[in-house]
């Protein structure tokens, strides 16, 4: 079914979002300030985060176990699912794939190229089925790495193969975490440096605050709730110009309907322009009113500055 983007009605909605930079810059620490986390530490990382920073985890030696523990059952106390690193998380889906077809796999260990195509489809599959079904957050952590292109050195997520293309994929923001000084930031925005991801106004560079013994560790929950206060405001607004939209294309219909001759014709052109437009209204009442036009036969005098009969209807050859 065809639909108009104006009719959208999305409130408080779930966010997938991916987090990159350096090794020891503070990425999972980050990752866990989202909303009632779970951390899915494939890593084993969560010795390197301050104890008063560190939230409930499991610790899955598989891509089986990954999926045995991500069950509605087992999931009711946490919002946010956070994978960290995507990296592993990657290598363990890419150990599954071969173990259930070897044509996966290739004779060094490395995945074979239909391998790489297997396991980024599986890769977007889990983010639909933790986003879509069991309705969490999705924060996936990754490790950056140093590409040289040209002249230039840029900042790539550390994954191996095509796989990296299926990543960003379902992701609704993307940041690379940098010190810039003494300031800990990450950015939304596409540069020379890094790829990014941004929406719903939520884009540009953000200074990532200070945690101390007496702060909380609620970056990304404000974040999240930043992006779907944009959300609700978009709602409304969209709701505001549906509504001006509407009430524009009556009065227009209201008038194009009035017009039968050159007389209600030239009487119609000041109603039209003081039409109160929005959205394609304006477009659409022009193109109705012109239609009308040819309808009665009328053409625009220059000279006269007004609508009148057309030539041949005048008698003149």
């Amino acid at each position: 079914m065809i639909r108009n983007p104006n009719d959208i009605q999305e409130g408080t909605k779930k966010i997938r979002m991916l987090i990159a930079g350096y090794p020891g810059i503070g990425k999972s620490t980050l990752a866990l300030s989202a909303p009632r986390p779970l951390h899915i530490d494939v890593d084993f990382g969560i010795d390197r985060i301050e104890p008063q920073y560190r939230k409930p985890y499991i610790q899955p030696k598989s891509y089986e176990e990954i999926l045995t523990d991500l069950v509605p059952a087992n999931l009711q106390d946490f919002d946010t699912l956070v994978f960290d690193t995507g990296g592993k998380l990657i290598s363990l889906m890419s150990l599954w794939a071969v173990k259930k077809d070897p044509k996966y796999g290739q004779r060094d260990g490395s995945l074979s190229l239909k391998g790489y195509g297997f396991v980024g489809k599986e890769f977007v599959r889990l983010m639909d089925y933790c986003f879509y079904e069991l309705g969490k957050n999705i924060v996936i952590v990754f490790h950056a790495t140093e590409e040289k292109d040209g002249d230039n050195t840029r900042l790539r997520i550390k994954v191996e193969g095509q796989t990296k293309n299926n990543v960003w994929e379902p992701m609704d923001l993307g940041g690379f975490v940098e010190m810039y000084g003494a300031d800990r930031t990450i950015g939304f925005s596409n540069c020379e440096r890094y790829f990014a991801k941004g929406t719903r106004g939520i884009s540009g560079i953000w200074k990532i605050p200070t945690l101390n013994h007496s702060s909380a560790n609620d970056f990304l929950t404000k974040l999240f709730d930043e992006y779907n206060a944009k959300a609700a405001a978009e709602v409304q607004q969209n709701a505001a110009n549906q509504a001006a939209y509407d009430a524009a294309m009556a009065e227009g219909r209201q008038i194009i309907e009035s017009v039968i001759d050159a007389a209600t014709a030239n009487e119609a052109m000041p109603q039209i322009k003081n039409i109160k437009h929005a959205l394609t209204s304006e477009k659409e009442i022009g193109v109705a009113f012109n239609a009308r036009i040819r309808e009665c036969g009328l053409f625009w005098d220059k000279v006269l500055k007004e609508y009148t009969l057309a030539q041949k209807e005048k008698g003149v050859e």
